[in-house]
């Protein structure tokens, strides 16, 4: 085994341990420890077995396939920050509405003090 199998080997099995042991402590949902799982696995798999690289770049006809690896990576990482930003508006709006409904019960709650007096 070369040493740069190893190094993905270990890099893999450290991000995978590392996303396990996050989602244990709760502080990343599981839904998104899952989506980092894959990703560790796949960089496993890519790291540990560089032909591959090589067959999905000629089967796409590609001239240098390890630019395939950085256009996925990028593709990914945009699709994610997508997710992360639709996620953040739903949370904005979501708080705006809980602002809303405890604002209009407070005001039911208040006593009616006329202006003026």
């Amino acid at each position: 085994m070369k040493i740069y199998q190893v190094v993905a080997l270990v890099m893999g099995v450290s991000l995978a341990g590392g996303i396990l042991y996050l989602v244990r402590r709760d502080h990343i949902y599981i839904r998104h420890g899952v989506f980092w799982i894959v990703i560790a696995v796949v960089s496993l798999l890519l790291g540990t077995w560089p032909p591959f690289i090589d067959m999905i770049g000629r089967a796409l006809e590609i001239a240098y396939p390890p630019t395939l690896i950085l256009l996925a990576a990028v593709l990914i990482l945009m699709i994610k920050a997508l997710l992360g930003d639709i996620a953040i508006t739903k949370v904005s709006r979501d708080v705006r509405r809980l602002n809303q409904r405890i604002a209009i019960l407070e005001a039911e709650e208040a006593p009616d003090v006329k202006p003026g007096e």
